[in-house]
């Protein structure tokens, strides 16, 4: 019995959803025939997550229901482990964001700087990643 009831604790205290070491699932949403967006999808799954895309033509609304700044922005959007994600921002500041869990409404790269996944060219600068709260603050949350 004393064994039962250790394996039901143990069991109550993982995280429901993925299991451990699992990663999120992603909906990436996008305009159609974007292929930047197309690309940084494609470095989500190379670092393990599965990343649904779904093309909209009316991407503002996606960003609306966010509450995503204007100035924050970016060529699409993606809803994970109950955040948002705007832009190119790589997959090491998503797993960051994903384990630290901050009370904030999302982050984002904004632009399209050139080197950041997805985009061509090469990185000129180091990537300021925003972070930002559904009531409109915002300060930087990571430097890469």
């Amino acid at each position: 019995m004393l064994r039962l009831l250790m394996m039901l604790s143990l069991l109550l205290m993982m995280p429901f959803g993925a299991g451990a070491g699992e990663k999120p699932e992603a909906t990436l949403y996008k305009r159609p025939f974007c292929g930047c967006c197309d690309g940084h999808a494609d470095h989500l799954r190379a670092k393990g997550y599965k990343v649904t895309i779904v093309q909209t033509k009316n991407l503002s609304l996606i960003k609306k229901k966010h509450s995503v700044p204007q100035e924050f922005e970016g060529c699409h959007t993606i809803e994970i482990g109950g955040y948002v994600v705007e832009g190119h921002v790589p997959a090491s500041i998503i797993g960051k964001l994903l384990k630290e869990r901050p009370a904030i409404r999302g982050i984002s790269l904004p632009g399209m700087p050139d080197g950041s996944p997805g985009m061509s060219g090469v990185k000129k600068a180091p990537f300021e990643i925003h972070q930002f709260t559904a009531d409109g603050r915002s300060k930087i949350y990571a430097v890469e």
